[in-house]
């Protein structure tokens, strides 16, 4: 691929996304949250965001038009994974303190310490 194509595929990309922002943004954001409703301040700061990731935003919004979004397990695994790694810090973080204060440096006896002298 040349760097004409690249610019052409993302001129492509910001042009589906702002199809898909003036969209979203007209009437899909009322339709799917309530809060946003009447909040029309507000719209023109997600628009860049919305031309990067307007994939994303699409599907979402196809997800919450049709109602299958299950909000209950929606972030079920990722609490599950955050558990299990909640517990395995609790039990691995103090071990590590405990191993920490049992080793002991030892200074070396034979250097004497030298005293600093104020720059002339």
């Amino acid at each position: 691929m040349s760097a004409v194509d690249l610019i052409w595929l993302g001129e492509l990309w910001l042009y589906a996304g702002g199809a898909v922002a003036l969209a979203f943004l007209s009437f899909g954001i009322d339709r799917i949250d309530e809060d946003a409703r009447g909040a029309y301040i507000f719209r023109p700061l997600l628009v860049p965001g919305i031309l990067l990731v307007w994939p994303l935003v699409l599907w979402r919004w196809i997800v919450l038009e049709t109602g299958r979004d299950s909000w209950r397990h929606r972030h079920l695994t990722e609490r599950n994974v955050h558990r299990s790694i909640w517990i395995v810090l609790g039990l691995l973080l103090p071990l590590m303190v405990v191993a920490g204060l049992m080793v002991k440096q030892k200074w070396p006896a034979d250097i004497a310490p030298v005293r600093l002298e104020a720059p002339r």
